[in-house]
């Protein structure tokens, strides 16, 4: 059996700094609760991971291995997750007066989301190290990405999402083999069912950021994001933000490849969208605070935004301070009108997720945050194909 080019040296508490050994299954940090990232012999994988190099390799999220986790051929479990195209939307943004807009279209990953990228490697992982069933708490999309990699490694997998997900999400998440539960709540009382069959039964939970992994997954939009603009990365970065781990792993993917030489100090502004139903995280970055307190009566019609409470919220909210970055909402029918908008100029039919960062765009423009020549990034998320519910009343 090969080994991967993986330069994993070990795990870091986000929040107090204390140090585990990799080679194990954990969650949080035992001494203060907080999230754990992955920590690379960083000198090491600069030998290898090169712009030279990565022209040779795969077109998944798999050509970093050096700087991802898994140690052991065998487990990297490949379903085509990552390497989705930038799109320059040039005649979307002419028509918002910003020429250099572009959309990372994420929709085009595995189960048509973001999700496969920090499930592939949480699974991949938790595979290697002998998890024998996994379990999660998810508003739609994660659960549908956990679904198929725990088919493909053939481990079960239990699935807890709100009654009320769409059943378009339900559906996929059965077909692909996975028991699911519908919960009365949101998905934070989903996660107290999850952390209720863990204690019970031993499944390995794989939340946003209370494993080490998903992270890792995610921060290869980053990576991605580098490469595809020749190592020159956008001013702005719009993202829109539920539990936030795409915002935190691009964070570190940049810190990472600064270290590794393939970058400068340069970075992009970054900027969370939220809907106004749901905004744990922007009301926290206006208090200037450090926590983001759980949202109360969470409604929006953008499941991946419906997440009233991030474990991950420092250091969300760290990204967005240390970058110089802004946090604000968008309504619900400014993402469903925005969702249009997209489409009709570029050709990419986003989620409402996704349609949040255009009109998130379009705010910091008229407010003169962002400068009309400056480089855009929106990230859109995932198919508009996945709300089909949405868009059956303009029929």
């Amino acid at each position: 059996m090969a080994q991967t080019k993986s330069t994993l040296t070990h795990l870091e508490c986000g929040n107090c700094g204390k140090q585990y050994a990799p080679n194990r299954l954990l969650n949080l940090c035992s001494d203060c609760g907080k999230p754990l990232l992955a920590r690379y012999d960083l000198a090491t994988a600069a030998l290898t991971l090169t712009r030279e190099a990565l022209k040779q390799r795969e077109p998944s999220l798999w050509r970093y291995e050096e700087v991802l986790p898994v140690q052991n051929d065998w487990a990297m479990l490949r379903l085509g997750e990552g390497w989705t195209p930038l799109h320059h939307a040039k005649r979307l943004g002419e028509a918002i007066g910003c020429p250099q807009t572009y959309i990372k279209d994420e929709g085009l990953n595995v189960t048509a989301s973001f999700k496969a990228r920090g499930l592939a490697l949480a699974v991949s992982r938790a595979y290697e190290l002998g998890a024998r069933e996994l379990a999660i708490p998810s508003a739609g999309n994660a659960a549908c990405a956990l679904s198929a990699y725990a088919a493909a490694a053939g481990l079960p997998a239990h699935v807890y999402m709100p009654r009320d997900v769409p059943s378009l999400f339900q559906v996929e998440c059965r077909e692909l083999g996975a028991n699911v539960t519908l919960v009365d709540g949101l998905i934070n009382d989903c996660g107290v069912k999850v952390r209720e069959g863990v204690a019970a039964h031993g499944w390995f939970d794989v939340s946003t950021l209370k494993e080490p992994y998903r992270v890792e997954g995610k921060k290869t939009m980053g990576y991605e994001l580098a490469e595809q603009m020749d190592w020159e990365l956008p001013d702005v970065i719009i993202y829109p933000t539920g539990g936030g781990t795409g915002m935190v792993g691009m964070w570190k993917a940049f810190d990472e490849m600064e270290r590794m030489g393939l970058i400068g100090a340069k970075r992009p502004r970054m900027v969370t969208v939220q809907s106004d139903g749901c905004a744990p995280i922007v009301r926290a970055f206006q208090q200037g605070v450090e926590h983001a307190e759980l949202w109360q009566g969470a409604r929006t019609v953008a499941d991946g935004l419906r997440v009233p409470i991030a474990i991950g919220d420092f250091l969300i909210l760290r990204a967005i301070r240390q970058s110089g970055g802004v946090a604000l909402t968008v309504t619900d029918a400014e993402m469903l009108h925005y969702a249009r908008v997209m489409g009709s100029k570029s050709g990419v039919f986003p989620a409402p997720e996704g349609a949040a960062t255009l009109a998130a765009q379009v705010h910091l423009l008229e407010q003169g945050w962002i400068k009309p020549d400056e480089r855009v990034v929106l990230f859109n998320t995932g198919s508009g194909l996945k709300y089909a519910h949405l868009w059956a009343h303009v029929l």
